[in-house]
């Protein structure tokens, strides 16, 4: 199968998890349920999804197991858009080439919606059928990626961050956390999943820590350089807000040449594990080769 293929049926077997797995639009409460239907499925490129069953290719491990751990990692990610996209934090009215949450229902539906998609993703974990001590394990790593040392310090740090200038260490160090600790969690949770020992896992972390911050880079010249309507959701829109990030403090050149060098670094990482990271080393070109 090339990687075109792979990635389709990846991304098709993840929308029909999560279409299983989120509450129908008609149970009560049927305006929060429809909410989280709105904006879970139909959109997105489930780059997380992919990259967990890219490493569980790795590590041998069974597709429906990495079913559970690829949308649970998905189900966060949504829910940080839902609440990113919000008046009080980044205040956008379109994501995934459609209006966001809040605009398409109301504030208060949209903070619920987050809360609720973060209970679900650590509930679709927990029922997966792994030994219950990898199970815990895998919950604590999650919860950790998605919380005050993860995604949402990382927030943090990025609202904080407005209108200030960063060092290139503190823009990294604000992304390992904002972008990097949730795409961390899903190539560690894809590997274990399967039965990635624990040299795998260092390696995995190592091409991961590299991968995250490519993801962000590139973000960053799309937004600068792409259209609202490639994109599907406001360009520029970092600029507008005085936001710092990796072009506003490299340029477009240099950014660039980051992400060249981040590319590579994520391809050796993968080089002991052979033909069994085909799948990652093709992720890695496509995260740096998309137009949105």
């Amino acid at each position: 199968m090339d990687f075109s293929a792979w990635m389709s049926a990846v991304q098709q077997r993840t929308e029909s998890a999560l279409e299983r797995l989120l509450p129908a639009a008609s149970l009560e409460p049927a305006r929060l349920h429809e909410a989280m239907r709105y904006s879970t499925l139909g959109g997105g490129k489930r780059v997380r999804p992919l990259l967990c069953h890219g490493a569980g290719e790795i590590a041998g491990a069974a597709p429906d197991l990495l079913d559970a751990a690829a949308c649970a990692v998905e189900m966060i990610h949504v829910y940080s858009l839902v609440h990113d996209d919000m008046p009080c934090m980044d205040d956008d009215v379109l994501r995934r080439g459609k209006p966001t949450c809040h605009v398409e229902f109301d504030e208060a539906t949209a903070l619920l919606v987050g809360d609720a998609l973060q209970s679900l993703a650590f509930q679709t974990l927990a029922e997966a059928a792994l030994p219950a001590p990898r199970l815990a394990d895998m919950l604590r790593l999650l919860a950790h990626a998605a919380g005050s040392r993860g995604m949402a310090g990382g927030q943090a740090i990025d609202l904080a961050a407005t209108g200030r200038a960063l060092s290139l260490e503190e823009l990294e160090f604000m992304h390992i956390h904002k972008t990097g600790a949730l795409i961390r969690a899903a190539v560690l949770l894809g590997a274990r999943c399967g039965n990635a020992d624990e040299a795998a896992q260092q390696g995995l972390t190592q091409f991961a820590n590299r991968v995250g911050l490519l993801f962000q880079v590139v973000d960053d010249i799309l937004d600068a350089e792409a259209s609202t309507a490639t994109l599907g959701k406001t360009a520029g829109k970092d600029a507008a807000n005085n936001k710092p990030t990796y072009v506003s403090l490299l340029g477009i050149v240099q950014a660039k040449q980051k992400a060249a060098e981040l590319r590579a670094e994520a391809h050796h990482h993968l080089s002991p594990f052979g033909d069994r990271a085909r799948r990652l080393h093709e992720l890695t070109d496509y995260i740096v080769e998309r137009t949105f």
